[in-house]
């Protein structure tokens, strides 16, 4: 007696809902429509924690959901992943938010428009073996150090340190390693007598006391002792004229990019290392879950670059590179919030 009505209830329920998704789907259409749907995208040391929110964006289909094919080409370092952006094999690059300061007073205009990390998550090591007497950052005059490649974050960060130890980056040379197993080889082999670089890398050479950390940039507070300040570091950026061109486009990339922010809010680490490639885990799943833990506050949450954030890489860049005149520099056009904010709203991130 009473079945017919509840069937008309659930039916009248799925109509309106039905309805109601109708009514949602042409704007979602609309925003959709993509410029581009293929996608080049250019990464330098992909494995590294640093690059973590595009991994798990990639690996759990979040740029297919906006209809994006996104190729990834990993490079040694940062500074190889923008020669192929600037060089035109690849539209867009995931590497350091400086990079579009240093870009930009060389009168190329690239823009941030989705951060990854809020923090560079770059630790500095003198050798335990090699530099076992090591006491301050004049011992370092001479010698050899690591970097993922010349020109990358990792260098920029290396200079900083150096700078305000008193020597200049002509005082040492620089050795490009990578950023997964032949930066651990350099190290331990001897070839390199110090090592700027990223996690895993960093905590698993740390946890085996083959380096002693000088400088450490993998937490907030960390990056705020030796940046004093917020300091962005991955993003996804690209030229000013690919933006203007694509703007749907980079909207789904940094769609795509939140999502996976959101996604890391609350995944354990029993999650991490099911989606994660088992190559990134270099051998060593306890340590790699030791480095998740050390560098986690330091992964974006939102996708937004923070005003300040900017403020305080522009100061650090002008600090050691004589080329970066801070008061030539607008820093309003090396980013952007208009695609981060509304990825941040859609996906309530």
């Amino acid at each position: 007696m009473n079945r017919q009505p509840l069937v008309s209830r659930r039916r009248f329920a799925s109509g309106a809902a039905l309805a109601a998704a109708s009514l949602a789907l042409p704007s979602l259409r609309a925003q959709s429509r993509l410029e581009k749907t293929k996608i080049a995208l250019a990464v330098g040391g992909k494995a590294a924690f640093y690059y973590l929110p595009l991994t798990i964006s990639e690996q759990l289909g979040y740029f297919k959901a906006e209809g994006l094919d996104v190729e990834i080409s990993d490079f040694a370092g940062g500074s190889r992943a923008l020669q192929a952006v600037v060089g035109g094999s690849a539209d867009v690059c995931s590497g350091a938010f400086e990079h579009t300061i240093n870009l930009q007073a060389k009168n190329q205009m690239f823009q941030a428009f989705v951060l990854q990390g809020r923090a560079p998550q770059i630790a500095f090591g003198v050798s335990t073996k090699n530099m076992a007497g090591y006491k301050s950052i004049a011992d370092l005059k001479g010698k050899k150090i690591g970097v993922s490649a010349p020109g990358s974050s990792t260098n920029m960060m290396a200079n900083l340190v150096l700078s305000r130890g008193g020597l200049k980056a002509s005082d040492v040379s620089f050795i490009g390693v990578g950023t997964a197993a032949g930066a651990l080889t350099a190290l331990r082999s001897g070839q390199i007598d110090a090592i700027c670089n990223i996690d895993p890398v960093m905590t698993m050479l740390e946890q085996k006391g083959e380096v002693k950390i000088i400088s450490d940039t993998r937490t907030l507070k960390g990056t705020i002792d030796v940046f004093g300040g917020p300091m962005p570091a991955a993003c996804l950026y690209a030229p000013v004229a690919f933006i203007q061109k694509n703007p749907n486009t980079c909207q789904a990339l940094a769609n795509a990019i939140v999502h996976g922010l959101k996604w890391l809010q609350t995944a354990g680490p029993g999650d991490i290392i099911k989606t994660v490639p088992e190559g990134y885990l270099l051998g060593d799943r306890a340590l790699y879950l030791a480095s998740f833990n050390k560098v986690r506050d330091s992964i974006a949450l939102d996708g937004i670059i923070p005003d300040d954030g900017a403020r305080t890489a522009l100061k650090a860049l002008a600090s050691f590179d004589p080329s970066i005149k801070a008061d030539k520099i607008d820093l309003a056009k090396t980013y952007t919030n208009v695609f981060a904010r509304r990825a941040k709203d859609r996906f309530k991130a």
